[in-house]
């Protein structure tokens, strides 16, 4: 039943409730539905419920629901985000029934007496109203995972490690059939067993390399210093617990992050990462090379120290065999003793656009560029305001946010003012 004029305006009239309790009802929610149903712990993120990240994202999440309620399309790139991690962690539509009831009831045990009937009655309504957008979506993301529509049995076929900090894991399916393609920039979702916290736990990966028929390659950056709050322990757990032979799950390749080697042929490609978001872009970068695009290709990549940039020397080859690609490294501590200016980085800096030339590295001279952006939050806000402030539309920038976190694209302090 869809929402009615007069239900709208309640919802909307909410917001400066949610505003101020938002984060007390999700937390609450999310207690009460794991004490009562706990194997849904092995759903949820275990880290992001203790560190209360997750909970917070909900509430941003009802929020801005809330206010956009009469105009959805406004939302619809963050639902798109939500359906593609639902998708790949098979979350099913009777879990939707479980969900919409526990929220409503942590409404109730906070807002008290202010959930009247009728504001109640409109969140249901408003519930169910997104609830089945997302539901219809993620079926229509499952009818073409080529029949992959539940966790499949992975071994670890090897191991390597890229840097001080990250390692590759090469995963190949215990069944011997060919793995389903993906697109350039998407995500596998991992299922393990994680002892500290007594359940099984999923985590997205970017895939690393271009498609392969007989295996499919992440990149796992270890979190040092992490505890059981952190939302880096699982990955403590793939370097430091699992080997060459180890079963892991996995899911079908997901994610609305990507460039799609069949459109996306038209115009330069500028690929800006840091840190261990230079994993999709690899991928990126491997697909285009192995297809012999003709593109041009920059890849812009920021890492603290030399020993943390990871694929090194598969980036120097790549840029002496192709003329078509450009590499532009950023090291901010370079090792005075052992790293060479312009041969192991070019610029002693964060990544800042506009060290880089206009037109052979960020080609904002052509009309059909496109620009992908990945790393941690403020180096995405940074790219994406300097990007927009050279004139560059906003579709034509693709960002790509690890974790719960949203993507605060206003200006804030460090920001590039010019390019």
């Amino acid at each position: 039943m869809p929402l009615t004029p007069a239900q709208v305006s309640i919802v909307r009239s909410t917001v400066p409730i949610l505003q101020q309790h938002g984060t007390a009802i999700t937390t609450s929610f999310y207690s009460t539905l794991l004490a009562e149903h706990p194997s849904l712990n092995n759903i949820f993120n275990q880290a992001n419920q203790r560190n209360n990240h997750q909970a917070q994202a909900l509430a941003s999440a009802l929020y801005a629901y809330a206010s956009h309620i009469d105009d959805l399309g406004a939302l619809t790139p963050a639902v798109e985000k939500i359906c593609q991690k639902h998708a790949s962690l098979y979350i099913q539509p009777d879990q939707y029934e479980v969900v919409g009831t526990y929220l409503l009831r942590a409404m109730g045990d906070v807002l008290g007496a202010a959930l009247t009937e009728e504001v109640l009655e409109a969140w249901r309504t408003a519930y169910w109203q997104l609830a089945n957008i997302m539901i219809g979506r993620e079926e229509q993301i499952l009818s073409k995972a080529d029949g992959w529509t539940d966790w499949r049995e992975f071994s670890i076929a090897d191991k390597v490690k890229e840097s001080e900090e990250i390692t590759s894991f090469y995963l190949k399916p215990t069944d011997g059939r060919p793995l389903p393609t993906f697109l350039p920039g998407q995500y596998i979702s991992i299922l393990t067993d994680v002892p500290k916290f007594g359940y099984l736990q999923s985590r997205q990966y970017s895939l690393s390399d271009a498609p392969r028929a007989d295996y499919y390659r992440v990149s796992v950056k270890k979190e040092e210093g992490v505890d059981a709050t952190h939302p880096g322990y699982v990955s403590n757990v793939l370097h430091d617990n699992k080997s060459v032979g180890d079963s892991l799950k996995v899911s079908h390749p997901a994610g609305e992050f990507y460039l799609d080697p069949a459109s996306d042929t038209n115009g330069p490609v500028v690929l800006l990462s840091a840190g261990v978001g230079l994993t999709p872009m690899i991928s990126i970068l491997n697909t285009l090379v192995e297809r012999n695009s003709q593109q041009q290709i920059s890849f812009v990549h920021g890492s603290r120290r030399t020993a943390t940039h990871a694929f090194r020397q598969h980036i120097k080859d790549v840029v002496s065999t192709h003329p078509n690609v450009t590499a532009s490294i950023f090291i901010k501590t370079p090792n005075t003793q052992a790293d060479v200016e312009g041969v192991d980085y070019k610029h002693a800096s964060r990544v800042k656009l506009a060290l880089l030339d206009k037109k052979e590295h960020l080609y904002l001279h052509d009309a059909q560029t496109l620009y992908f952006v990945c790393g941690p939050e403020g180096f995405m806000a940074s790219m994406h305001t300097g990007l927009r402030r050279a004139g560059v539309p906003a579709e034509r920038i693709r960002m790509e946010a690890f974790g719960t976190g949203s993507i605060t694209v206003t200006t804030a302090p460090g920001v590039d003012e010019q390019v």
